[in-house]
């Protein structure tokens, strides 16, 4: 087993045929108000159960990252919505609809009762349902976690638990080892609250976002 110390990270693979005590063992930190570091289906993140304020505010001191920038959630289904989010707009059921999961983290109205440091002020909450089945078996035995890339503000996404190690050390709790990210892009993000708008391009363009709100009669801006 491996042991962690002051210079050295606790890491666990987290691959296809990775042991159930895994999951259970970073279900456990995040209960306990701790940070880990995952594979997801873009970069590696940095999660924390979303609606426990003191562990999102820890997240942004790993980061290093004002509290002034809203951090996006990972669910493992729909039904996680419930507790994260005001109301799902009619393009935002059209997105997930078509496009969930996946990479395309929608931005919704937000409810008060969640953290200010996830919301920065903004009233508004980004949620996206990853394609990464052992991520979702975590999220759904965790529940919402933050997924704001596992990096220094700043600096570039974190590709492999090598670069959070090197870069992040024992400022998190757990990295979980699934390999080299497949991802080239972050994840597209998608506003959906009176209007629909595109925030940031990433692996889902423009044109198909229209293409598939068009059907529904609801424009892109």
């Amino acid at each position: 087993m491996t042991t962690r110390t002051a210079e050295m990270a606790l890491v666990r693979a987290f691959r296809e045929d990775a042991d159930e005590t895994v999951v259970s063992e970073a279900a456990r930190i995040v209960r306990h108000g701790g940070v880990i570091a995952m594979p997801t289906d873009s970069f590696y993140a940095l999660g924390a159960c979303a609606l426990d304020e003191p562990a999102v505010r820890r997240v942004c001191a790993v980061k290093g990252q004002r509290e002034s920038k809203p951090i996006l959630v990972l669910i493992s289904d729909r039904s996680q919505l419930d507790a994260l989010v005001a109301r799902v707009q009619p393009g935002a059921a059209v997105l997930m609809e078509r496009f969930w999961p996946g990479p395309l983290t929608i931005v919704f109205p937000a409810p008060p009762h969640l953290p200010a440091a996830l919301t920065a002020g903004t009233g508004t909450i980004g949620v996206r349902l990853p394609a990464h089945p052992l991520l979702v078996k975590l999220l759904r035995a965790t529940g919402p976690l933050t997924g704001t890339s596992a990096n220094r503000a700043g600096a570039s996404p974190a590709r492999t638990a090598l670069d959070v190690e090197q870069n992040l050390g024992c400022e998190v709790d757990l990295i979980l080892d699934g390999g080299p990210a497949a991802a080239t892009l972050p994840s597209t993000v998608v506003e959906a609250t009176e209007v629909v708008r595109l925030l940031r391009e990433g692996p889902i363009g423009r044109t198909a976002l229209q293409a598939v709100l068009a059907q529904e009669g609801i424009e892109l801006a």
